[in-house]
């Protein structure tokens, strides 16, 4: 069976209904939000919301991957209902096992907004399958899936066994997918060599100075909190004002935040690496020399909202409610602010310069969720899972520059870290000028050739994986 036809093959069992399948969440902060879920092929009297839509979500990958469902070396289960949990069985049970993952659910799309294609439909053009989920995340599912189908149909057994998770949640933290998929391995006693999940990807044409496409692979995560911002007043009539209201008071905090973003830490965590890793001479001395040049850099790259993400922690206000109606002073104002914390930086000392810079006893500040940024995972040249993807990227895309990244969104593997030291953040999508609005965003789409690229990138790190150890560096045998 060549790989090709099996592709396509696949695509006639539904793939495209997996590949964009609309689950998404609603709710601020993503705080008591609900959920809801639904798939081409669910008929319109169905609730839109609930255990329906994730049924037919399981019958369709029952139905696309009949061979990963069916092989007595894969072992699975439901986890939370709706998250699956995959158990390939190695021949090698010295070996420890490592994991995979992947999200199920989208965040919401609808066709008003100007996609050129309705967001549910994987209409193809120009050769690009447009719909949501099609890089979030579904691309990289449906890759680990179709790469296991083939190698099983080819009879193939690894030697390391590994698990696959698909979490059903992602978008709304993961704290019924994820958190119970790693419940469900900290009672079996599992401990993982690494894990491997969505985040950074192949920029071609995005990072400035660079020359050629550079592939990152995730070593860690900013840290996340999300702020409520409130003002409570004395409701009047808009016919007699007082001098300030609260949408006054909470306006000008806002401000104070967006006038006086959080300090410069360029060069304190791992995205200093990163930048030496992929800078040639003469940009790769000065990002060698940080000590000297950080401010400089800095001051260049926070021109640019997708590289000033790298520079310090970034503060979005995203939600501001006030008011009912036209004629009444409204007592009550309310903002929300989230924040992506940089790795030098703790939750706490964000909260404390929070509080400096607002600096209005009116105004009361409340943590609604948050978390410190990720540890940093080892990518030397002793690092076992970060050298064996870095070779299969490199065996696919030869001339490609490989750097460790650090991941400006967060993703469900920050739930593993007690599971393992070492979680890496990749799939090789491949992100041109313009490509990074998709995400989250209008025309998220993927081409059928990176779609192919998913799966031959599965298909060969998870035979890479079967190694037992990495060969010496310096050593002219290389296992791999």
């Amino acid at each position: 069976i060549c790989f090709r036809c099996l592709l396509v093959a696949s695509l006639g069992r539904g793939f495209r209904h997996v590949l964009v399948g609309r689950g998404f969440v609603e709710g601020p902060g993503h705080a008591g939000g609900t959920m809801s879920l639904s798939w081409p092929g669910v008929a319109s009297g169905f609730p839109q919301n609930g255990w329906i839509s994730f049924t037919v979500c399981s019958f369709i990958l029952f139905s696309a991957f009949p061979t990963v469902f069916s092989s007595h070396l894969v072992q699975h289960e439901l986890v939370a209902n709706y998250s699956h949990l995959f158990w390939v069985q190695g021949s090698d049970p010295t070996l420890e096992p490592y994991l995979l993952l992947a999200h199920i659910d989208v965040v919401p799309a609808t066709e008003s907004d100007g996609w050129e294609a309705p967001p549910f439909s994987a209409k193809e053009i120009d050769g690009f399958i447009y719909g949501r989920g099609t890089i979030d995340d579904k691309g990289a599912l449906m890759g680990i899936l179709q790469a296991l189908e083939y190698l099983l149909i080819k009879g193939y057994a690894p030697r390391r066994g590994f698990y696959i998770g698909l979490g059903h949640d992602e978008e709304v933290s993961g704290y019924q997918g994820a958190v119970n998929i790693v419940r469900v391995l900290k009672q079996r006693g599992a401990r993982l060599s690494f894990v491997l999940d969505e985040g950074l990807a192949i920029l071609d044409g995005v990072l400035s100075g660079l020359e050629g496409p550079a592939a990152l692979i995730g070593v860690s995560e900013k840290g996340q909190a999300t702020v409520k911002l409130s003002v409570s007043t004395s409701p009047s009539h808009s016919s007699m004002p007082p001098r300030i209201t609260s949408i006054g008071i909470l306006a000008a905090a806002v401000k104070r935040l967006e006038d006086n973003p959080m300090p410069r830490l360029f060069g304190h965590g791992p995205e200093g690496a990163m930048f030496e890793h992929l800078f040639r001479l003469p940009m790769r001395f000065v990002a060698s020399n940080l000590w000297l040049f950080a401010p400089l850099i800095s001051r260049v790259l926070e021109r640019k909202p997708e590289s000033n993400a790298f520079v310090r922690t970034t503060t979005a206000v995203t939600m501001f409610n006030a008011g009912v109606k036209v004629n009444v002073i409204p007592p009550l104002a309310e903002a929300y602010v989230n924040l992506r914390i940089h790795s030098a930086q703790s939750l706490q000392e964000v909260l404390d310069l929070i509080q400096n810079t607002v600096a209005d006893q009116r105004v009361k500040i409340e943590l609604v969720d948050g978390f410190d940024p990720l540890p940093v995972s080892s990518a030397d040249e002793k690092s076992f899972g970060y050298q064996v993807i870095k070779k299969t990227v490199l065996d696919m895309f030869p001339g490609l520059t490989v750097a460790p990244g650090i991941c400006i969104g967060n993703t469900d593997s920050r739930h593993f870290k007690e599971l393992t030291t070492n979680i890496y953040r990749f799939a090789p999508l491949w992100f041109k000028p313009g490509d990074a609005q998709r995400f989250h965003g209008i025309n998220e789409r993927i081409s059928k050739k990176n779609l192919e690229e998913l799966v031959i990138f599965y298909f060969n790190v998870i035979q890479n994986f079967d190694i037992r150890k990495l060969p010496d560096p310096h050593s002219s045998a290389h296992e791999l």
